[in-house]
């Protein structure tokens, strides 16, 4: 079990639960906004009990290792223990040695910075099979088994702690502007999961497939792969071609594709976390240093 843990894991965990840490207390604590989730729920345990974020993280999370433990296995458990300590850590280090950061004046920006700072630090911990716990769980148990987008649901349970919490003592402006935190925030962890290496997959139909092949790997220097497709009113079988750039050579793409068929029906589609050659390994499949 110990022989699978990396170390490079570990220490982004650290990382992103640093800048996890840094926004709540900086941007969310300072400016009297709220947060979604059992994060959300420590705010709001400190807002109106004045319970220490650092220690009611800890308490609030003892149940939910348990289905961590049972459910995600031994290495993540082990990942999500490191993300939920070093999270309460980095709570107590930044209120204790704290820089006076007050955006009251200007909530909309304070509500971008947190939605910013905690969307790239829980980006961060999930990217390296981490959680800080709560509903970091729930969330990757459902992308996990259900497929659903983890800023997606995130959100989704953020939504009732920030009703519970304008509820209880936030006014309708600090919620407003926290649910814009969080909209932010599920946008940016969304977005690194999808991965750094974005690009563009491109099918294209023409009677000319050979030679468009041929014109893209000479000039684009790019694979394509060919499929084998039929037409639903011709009946008759027809060559598929798919292809994957990137996103600042789409254009170019398309160019190819029409100097040989001006007529080609062509669909363009976004991809997410492309892995391979030509993106993150050389021809010769070693790792690119992008």
């Amino acid at each position: 079990m110990f022989s699978d843990i990396r170390i490079k894991n570990i220490l982004f965990i650290l990382i992103g639960s640093g800048i996890f840490g840094f926004g709540l207390v900086h941007f969310n604590i300072q400016n009297n906004l709220a947060e979604g989730g059992f994060t959300g729920i420590t705010l709001m345990l400190y807002f109106l009990f004045s319970i220490d974020p650092s220690i009611s993280n800890l308490v609030l999370n003892i149940p939910l290792f348990i289905i961590g433990w049972r459910v995600l296995g031994r290495l993540s458990f082990i990942y999500t223990i490191i993300g939920t300590v070093s999270l309460s850590f980095y709570l107590w280090f930044f209120q204790k040695y704290q820089i006076s950061m007050p955006l009251t004046d200007d909530l909309t920006l304070a509500a971008l910075f947190a939605g910013i700072s905690i969307g790239i630090g829980l980006g961060i911990i999930f990217r390296y099979g981490g959680t800080t716990g709560g509903v970091d769980i729930i969330a990757r148990l459902s992308h996990r088994y259900l497929g659903w987008s983890m800023g997606k649901t995130m959100f989704l349970f953020d939504l009732c702690v920030i009703t519970l919490s304008w509820i209880t003592y936030l006014s309708y402006k600090e919620a407003m502007y926290t649910l814009v935190a969080v909209f932010v925030g599920a946008r940016v962890i969304d977005f690194m999961q999808e991965g750094a290496y974005a690009a563009k997959g491109a099918t294209i139909i023409s009677k000319h497939s050979e030679d468009i092949s041929k014109k893209i790997m000479q000039e684009m220097d790019r694979g394509v792969t060919i499929l084998k497709g039929q037409g639903s009113f011709t009946k008759q079988d027809q060559n598929v071609l798919y292809c994957v750039v990137g996103k600042n050579e789409i254009v170019r793409l398309k160019n190819v594709i029409t100097s040989v068929d001006p007529h080609a029906f062509v669909a363009v589609s976004d991809v997410h976390d492309v892995l391979g050659e030509g993106f993150t390994l050389d021809e010769n499949k070693k790792p690119l240093t992008k």
